[in-house]
């Protein structure tokens, strides 16, 4: 997949480049579906973890870097938003290969390039933007954002941002993944998936990830444990999560049934995936 940069503000980051994961041409995200918990037959997990069919602009701005499809197609084609919060002392370089795989399925991929997330008001600031922009008639985003579609994602410090910024109703699910202490899951508003990892000791699963699960009863909620992972795992492009991760957002913001199997029903992905060691999910 191409990526092709449009830099709008200085920032050095090709010291804490990774390999990137590779995408390629995909169709454009349009209006979502309505939302249904009726799962299929899972199929792979692969469908998700692979690149997507788009190509991917990076756009990096001062406070923001906005990665998404190179053709937005339209106005009226409108994609789902995904907001991001880096781990501790992170920018959004140092998971520049999972933002370029989110957007490569045709989200609207913005990440602030704050080191510190846990307020998760950059998170919600750059969503803020991106639904702005959406109603402005001299902006690219003109009626190809799907506000009521957006997701609040991060890692470590920005998983914990992404569970705060889950309070505002402008979140319409959360990814949290190895998400660190402070953040009070009872004020979550909408549906959440938790990603932990088995070998992680410095947000260690059965002290942080598990209670945040069991102590998210208002809203339907996902944890899912994978077997020898560390803390590090999303760096630099999502590792094992990637996969999973992908289809929670299919099957949030887009309702699509084929994801909703990974998480959903005896026999969902989830529970049979041999990768992960402690699957969990309560409506």
């Amino acid at each position: 997949m191409r990526v092709t940069p449009l830099l709008t503000a200085a920032l050095c980051i090709g010291a804490l480049l990774g390999p990137v994961a590779a995408a390629q041409p995909a169709t454009a995200a349009t209006d979502r579906i309505a939302h249904t918990a009726t799962a299929t037959t899972a199929a792979p997990i692969d469908r998700w973890s692979a690149p997507g069919p788009e190509e991917v602009t990076e756009e990096i701005g001062a406070t923001h870097t906005v990665f998404r499809p190179a053709d937005l197609g339209p106005p009226g084609t409108r994609h789902p938003v995904v907001t991001w919060g880096n781990g501790t002392g992170g920018i959004p370089a140092v998971y520049r290969g999972l933002l370029i795989h989110l957007a490569s399925h045709g989200y609207l991929v913005t990440a602030a390039n704050t080191p510190m997330a846990n307020s998760g008001q950059e998170m919600l600031a750059g969503a803020r933007t991106l639904v702005r922009a959406a109603a402005d008639p001299g902006s690219p985003y003109y009626q190809r954002v799907d506000t009521s579609a957006i997701a609040a994602t991060g890692h470590s410090q920005g998983g914990a941002g992404a569970m705060v910024a889950a309070a505002d109703p402008l979140i319409t699910t959360t990814v949290a993944v190895q998400p660190g202490p402070l953040a009070v899951p009872q004020r979550i508003r909408g549906p959440i998936l938790y990603l932990a990892g088995e070998q992680d000791t410095t947000v260690r699963p059965e002290l942080i990830v598990e209670p945040f699960y069991e102590n998210t009863p208002q809203v339907e909620a996902a944890y899912a444990e994978f077997a020898g992972v560390g803390h590090f795992e999303p760096l630099p492009d999502g590792g094992r999560f990637r996969g999973l991760l992908t289809a929670w957002l299919d099957y949030q913001l887009r309702g699509d049934t084929a994801a909703a199997a990974q998480f959903v029903g005896a026999d969902c992905g989830a529970c049979t995936d041999r990768a992960i060691v402690d699957y969990r999910h309560h409506d």
